[in-house]
């Protein structure tokens, strides 16, 4: 969705912390930051002093250069003490991909969601040479545009495997409503979905903290898409319903640290608003298909801006996620057009 700095919103810190470097965002707690090579150019990482040891939420991509700037990080912020335990948030790469490096390198234990280690787990196994029938039968039925799927189809598809470190066999579950201990806290665990299956959030029960991985980001929205894997997954219907359940956690005063972008206060805010993007974007969507719509043809009204090359996977199975969710709860029906796309008109 659109990024735009949302009103009601604090920001205590200005700038990000340099790569290799670290800010402390409270006691025993430092922020750190690694590259992504893609427009959302970063991805937060934190570190929470236990004190022979530390606990690091998520890991970066899997790349020389990632690996570099974590030595940069253990020699300097970190203070030469081992990385015990590696919690990861949710299974995208850019969270998970050197939690099996951390395991393997430095024997920390890896702590997370059985549906985000699963998930990790089998797509670094998935490694695909040329794109799956059923990906391509995927692109059609969202009605991709022809050069795009072209391109897609005669090229070796993105393997999870190519930017996540392969994974040890094992790890340690947590879940809804588990507590941990880490940087001299008590957290609760609450679960939530939608961007990724069984997304972990913190909440400290000591002080204002809030980890909040991908589930609650302070100027964008996460990309919430519908993929090959699960073409009837209803991933909004999932966002809302965590959205909802998580907004009677929120407290003005609490800092939250992210996935990405800067860390904030003003919660009780932001979660309305990630509510509420969603449903104004599901009724501009019932709007714009009075008249019969394939999925790549919703950019418009769901975005309200242009979506360029780089980012049209992002908003295709972002747009497929809205029209199936209405298509699920009634407020659509949908058709087979000719070329195999499925194309969705406003119920009546």
């Amino acid at each position: 969705m659109k990024d735009t700095p949302p009103a009601g919103l604090r920001y205590p810190w200005a700038d990000a912390p340099e790569h290799g470097a670290a800010i402390e965002v409270a006691p025993g707690v430092l922020w750190c930051r690694l590259p992504l090579p893609m427009k959302l150019d970063h991805v937060n990482i934190y570190a929470l002093d236990d004190g022979d040891s530390w606990t690091v939420i998520d890991t970066g991509f899997a790349s020389k250069k990632t690996k570099a700037i974590w030595h940069t990080l253990m020699d300097g912020p970190l203070g030469g003490k081992p990385i015990k335990r590696v919690i990861v948030t949710h299974h995208h790469p850019d969270h998970v991909g050197l939690a099996g490096w951390l395991q393997s390198d430095f024997r920390a234990e890896l702590i997370t969601t059985r549906t985000a280690w699963l998930f990790s787990r089998m797509l670094t196994l998935d490694v695909q040479e040329t794109p799956t029938q059923e990906s391509l039968d995927f692109y059609r039925s969202a009605g991709m545009d022809k050069a795009i799927f072209d391109q897609r189809a005669s090229e070796r598809p993105f393997n999870f495997g190519d930017i996540v470190a392969p994974m040890p066999l094992g790890y340690t579950r947590i879940k809804q409503g588990d507590t941990i201990t880490m940087g001299g806290r008590i957290w609760d665990i609450h679960i939530g979905n939608g961007h990724a299956p069984e997304h972990a959030t913190f909440w400290s029960r000591d002080d204002n903290l809030v980890l909040s991985g991908d589930q609650i980001l302070p100027s964008i929205s996460p990309n919430i898409g519908v993929y090959a894997t699960e073409p009837m997954a209803d991933p909004i219907g999932d966002w809302l319903e965590a959205c909802e359940r998580l907004k009677l956690l929120a407290r003005d005063d609490q800092l939250v640290l992210g996935g990405h972008k800067l860390p904030f206060t003003g919660l009780p805010t932001r979660m309305r608003q990630l509510i509420d993007n969603h449903h104004g974007a599901l009724s501009r969507l019932m709007d714009y298909i009075d008249t019969p719509k394939a999925a790549s043809d919703c950019f418009t009204p769901l975005f309200k801006r242009n979506i360029g090359d780089a980012e049209y996977g992002l908003a295709l199975v972002e747009a497929v996620a809205h029209l199936s969710h209405l298509y699920q709860e009634g407020r659509a029906s949908r058709i087979r057009r000719e070329d195999g796309a499925w194309i969705y008109q406003r119920a009546e």
